[in-house]
């Protein structure tokens, strides 16, 4: 007589899910409107995490980026010298926050800004011949060209990333990295135009940020946009003070 022989079902550790930038599966119904909002945060299932997941996931490195931004924005707005070092210090933590997510022109932007923090630092405090150096104008000529370039620059780093990268919206994420690097040299400069074109870059990067997931960025940009219209207010008065 044969024998029968029964196999044992082994079970298998189920490892819980990560998110992932895979493609948004069509059997998410419940999740499909906020899978196209946040392609980045998809699990193994290709599904989306709710908005409350997507809060729940913010991580420790986003707080303390964002923290170390918000008061280093704050100062630059009170005309404050101290705000260099610290925008270098949260600009190492948002160049390694970006690259997590896929955002590579922001990780281009933030190595920018700590090069140029520590140039706007020096010249902030002798850029003048020695003397602190005072707010002024920029002239609508140098705007001009300082728009064109950063158009044709948006344009052709915007295609690279395309072209050989899996960088998330390349073209939006290279506007965000031009303008910025234009509001960062006035800036420098001590020019009372960095406040509108900071405004523009705050006014795309909001949305931007939100759609990756990163939704304390995205307040904190929020945040941002209203501390440059208040420093726009705030330069002027100073600058009609110097005059005086």
């Amino acid at each position: 007589m044969a024998r029968k022989t029964t196999r044992r079902a082994v079970a298998r550790p189920v490892s819980p899910p990560t998110w992932s930038s895979r493609s948004i599966s069509p059997n998410c119904s419940s999740h499909w409107p906020e899978a196209l909002a946040f392609p980045a945060r998809l699990d193994e299932n290709g599904c989306a995490p709710s908005t409350l997941q997507g809060v729940l996931l913010i991580s420790p490195l986003e707080i303390a980026a964002n923290a170390v931004m918000a008061v280093y924005i704050v100062l630059s707005g009170r005309n404050n010298i101290h705000s260099w070092w610290l925008g270098v210090l949260g600009c190492v933590m948002f160049a390694v926050l970006f690259y997590s997510v896929n955002l590579y022109a922001d990780v281009a932007l933030q190595l920018f800004f700590i090069v140029t923090c520590v140039i706007g630092w020096l010249q902030w405090l002798r850029g003048a011949g020695g003397a602190p150096l005072p707010i002024a104008h920029t002239g609508a000529r140098a705007l001009g060209w300082m728009a064109a370039i950063s158009l044709l620059a948006t344009a052709a780093y915007g295609l690279m990333l395309q072209a050989y990268t899996n960088a998330y919206a390349p073209f939006i994420d290279s506007a965000v990295l031009m303008f910025s690097v234009v509001a960062q040299l006035l800036l420098m400069g001590r020019r009372i135009e960095t406040w509108p074109v900071w405004l523009l870059v705050n006014t795309v990067s909001v949305p931007l940020y939100a759609s990756r997931g990163l939704y304390l960025t995205a307040v904190l940009y929020a945040g941002y946009w209203i501390n440059a219209l208040a420093s726009w207010f705030f330069w002027r008065r100073q600058m009609r003070a110097q005059l005086a």
